[in-house]
């Protein structure tokens, strides 16, 4: 049977990097964390709305710690998996058009 849990664990890796991404841009202060809610409340300062518009996020939260401790939490089937990589690739796509025209240019000359 194979295993879902890591599939879980890496969307709420690409989430978290990309919320601590966002809040670097913007150089707001956050503790050493893997908790999305507490991230997008963060965010919010510099992303009016973030926080309702990726409320479902937090679902991933439990991911971070579910595979290195797998008492902690039950298995992940591959329905779960997918909506937690759905859910990944909109955190993705949302700070991504965010920080588009920022990314886009580049490094500063210098």
């Amino acid at each position: 049977m194979p295993s879902y849990e890591t599939a879980s664990f890496h969307a709420q890796q690409a989430a978290e990097k990309a919320l601590k991404a966002l809040l670097i841009r913007y150089q707001a202060s956050y503790s050493k964390t893997h908790d999305l809610g507490e991230l997008l409340q963060l965010a919010e300062p510099v992303a009016a709305g973030i926080a309702r518009a990726l409320d479902d996020a937090e679902g991933l939260t439990p991911h971070a710690v579910d595979t290195r401790y797998p008492t902690a939490g039950g298995p992940v089937d591959r329905d779960a998996a997918a909506r937690d990589l759905a859910t990944a690739e909109r955190v993705c796509g949302h700070v991504r058009s965010l920080l588009g025209n920022y990314l886009d240019a580049g490094a500063p000359a210098g």
